[in-house]
């Protein structure tokens, strides 16, 4: 068995990288790694890279491998547990809405909010939101 550690990209698919530009790099403020209009959007996020990618552009791709999707997408970020409300707070500032708060069965909390896209971003804390 593979020891993997942890899933260094997540990849979603936009059809507008200029609006996902706005939101991400200016809004989010996650330091932008490469642009390339009509095709992708590559991020920083912590230690893991956040890709968005053209469907219709990627879906014809030869190398890398072709690929795409559609609807709504999800992934979390997270953040340390003594940020965990800050960071609820800061998103609030930045005039983004809240859509939900869960406490899960471990007794921890998540958030989630929408991209301009309808993707659902979620915040977790580092102490993890998954029973042991």
């Amino acid at each position: 068995m593979i020891a993997f550690k942890k899933i260094k990209e997540t990849c979603l698919y936009v059809h507008d990288l200029q609006r996902a530009r706005s939101f991400y790099h200016e809004i989010l403020e996650l330091p932008e790694i490469s642009y390339v209009p009509g095709k992708h959007l590559f991020l920083q996020a912590g230690s893991s890279v956040l890709l968005l990618f053209n469907p219709e552009d990627s879906k014809y791709k030869v190398s890398p491998p072709a690929h795409f999707g559609g609807g709504k997408q999800h992934f979390a970020f997270e953040v340390s547990t003594v940020d965990y409300e800050q960071a609820k707070e800061w998103i609030k500032g930045k005039g983004i809405v809240i859509i939900d708060e869960v406490t899960w069965e471990s007794g921890k909390t998540s958030f989630y909010f929408s991209d301009p896209e309808g993707n659902v971003l979620e915040i977790v804390p580092d102490t993890g939101i998954w029973p042991r």
